[in-house]
């Protein structure tokens, strides 16, 4: 049966890929990026792309709009979009800072909150997240304004799966290890990651079908390397 699915951070690596499965497999798609271009360029008919920043407060009742008149309901939303700064803590500004966390925190904040009053029982929101934002896992120096907001988020989608248990919604949170995108070789370049951005985005489509029925406000690390 066709579903709604929402996903942000389309333009390329992960987002990209999994607009191309889902609507292989029949599924309504609206892809949000700030480049709505890559999307565009697929030309397919189940994909609705319109540029989108995480960032801008204004661009979210875009998102309300098409639901309505459109759809009137969404089955999945995946919180994809992130934004990375590498540099020394010395070095990072305030702006850095707030840069990141529009993105990677207020950003998955307002588009759940804002697709939520679509969603009914069973529907499922998943949010993307990064293994440098578990407790105890092993950091990264570089990157304190992104780790920090992705372990932002994972507290967020625990509190959210408890404040909406009632719902029937579901909210799952997906800490990624490394995977080949080109945030990754700009955030280190040459490294070679074992995991393709097509390979992470055939577990995220399973997941995000079938997730709900098992998983509520939990955090899967999704990730092959030790510890």
């Amino acid at each position: 049966m066709s579903k709604n699915i929402i996903i942000t951070g389309t333009s390329r690596g992960i987002g990209f890929e999994l607009v191309k499965l889902f609507a292989a497999a029949g599924h309504q798609v609206l892809a949000l990026s700030r480049n709505d271009g890559p999307i565009l360029g697929l030309d397919l008919e189940n994909v609705t792309a319109f540029s989108f920043d995480l960032a801008n407060a204004e661009a979210y009742s875009k998102v309300e709009k098409f639901i309505t008149e459109n759809w009137q309901q969404v089955d999945v939303l995946i919180n994809n979009a992130g934004m990375l700064v590498n540099k020394p803590f010395s070095e990072i500004t305030m702006q850095d800072f707030e840069a990141v966390y529009k993105t990677n925190v207020y950003g998955v904040a307002e588009l759940t909150r804002v697709v939520l009053p679509f969603m009914e029982k069973g529907s499922h929101v998943v949010t993307i997240s990064s293994m440098g934002g578990v407790q105890g896992s092993m950091k990264f120096p570089g990157l304190a304004a992104y780790s920090s907001s992705k372990a932002a988020v994972i507290t967020l989608t625990e509190l959210l799966a408890e404040e909406y248990k009632e719902s029937g919604i579901s909210f799952n949170v997906l800490a990624l290890g490394a995977v080949q995108t080109e945030m990754l070789e700009e955030a280190f370049p040459g490294y070679q990651a074992p995991t393709t951005a097509l390979e992470m985005a055939e577990y995220i489509f399973n997941f995000s079908l079938t997730g709900q029925k098992y998983y509520n406000g939990k955090l899967l690390q999704v990730s092959n390397s030790t510890p």
